[in-house]
């Protein structure tokens, strides 16, 4: 008879699990829904781009990518706290949106023909430009040619060091390091005269507390750089509600305060946002 009863019991309980296995599933990831519900969402960003995306030492995460992302979170429906940040070098930004890893991506990732071919883009959120950053006293340096004379920093294998090198100051004497910090301490020790890139990585830089007051922005624009959010290709859905959410944030107000509280001590003059879609 006990036996009896232990048994009954441990079925009732088996068909309990069943059941609420079947209604309820396992709701801590929720990134591949993009219906909120108190679910996760993985979104990539860069790590290591002040004033862009940048995981800080108390492993918090800043920047105007962040900020966007956030954003465009919360109006698919997930609060901060729902958010898996995960780390998306440029090489790999591609792969994690075809896997399946992240949502979607926001992380100073140009939009270009070639980038179409493998996701698709909602935006553009911000219109940058190829820039210069120079030491803040040397007046030396106020167009592309002015460098042919001068010592050029930027990361190995930058697609901008190679414009400047090829097509606007053949004569530069280019220096490639692995990082922009190092193209930094060069230009502060003036063993460099320029760094290039993006001119929204450039004041990111420029806006870092330790380098207040050594550094501007040339204030040239040597190329266009749609800024847009990569997300995988024929998902028509997301990209109509990305979209959404990034008009909403420029006619808020939000877009403004993001870039103002990102770049605004480099000094840092940004385009109006950018034309959705």
């Amino acid at each position: 008879m006990k036996l009896h009863k232990a048994g009954a019991a441990a079925a009732a309980a088996l068909v309990l699990a069943l059941t609420a296995t079947a209604c309820g599933g396992d709701s801590s990831d929720d990134s591949g829904s993009g219906s909120g519900g108190g679910g996760k969402i993985a979104i990539g960003i860069k790590f290591d781009q002040p004033g862009l995306g940048l995981k800080t030492p108390d492993g918090t995460f800043t920047g105007f990518d962040v900020d966007v992302a956030t954003y465009i979170a919360k109006e698919l429906g997930y609060d901060a706290k729902d958010i898996e940040w995960k780390q998306a070098p440029s090489a790999e930004r591609e792969n994690l949106i075809a896997n399946g890893d992240v949502k979607f991506v926001a992380a100073s990732y140009s939009i270009n023909d070639e980038r179409k071919q493998k996701v698709d883009f909602a935006g553009p959120y911000f219109l940058a430009h190829q820039d210069l950053l120079v030491r803040a006293d040397d007046n030396s340096i106020t167009k592309a040619a002015d460098l042919n004379s001068k010592k050029l920093c930027s990361v190995t294998g930058s697609t901008s060091a190679q414009n400047v090198k090829e097509k606007l100051a053949p004569k530069a004497q280019l220096l490639e390091q692995g990082g922009y910090s190092e193209c930094l301490t060069g230009l502060e020790n003036k063993t460099v005269d320029a760094l290039t890139t993006d001119d929204s990585i450039l004041a990111g830089y420029a806006a870092q507390k330790e380098h207040a007051g050594k550094f501007k922005l040339a204030g040239l624009k040597l190329s266009d750089e749609n800024y847009g959010i990569g997300l995988k290709k024929g998902d028509t859905k997301l990209l109509g509600q990305i979209n959404d959410a990034l008009k909403k944030m420029e006619s808020d107000g939000s877009w403004q305060k993001a870039v103002t509280a990102n770049f605004g001590p480099a000094g840092y003059k940004n385009e109006p946002a950018p034309a959705i879609g």
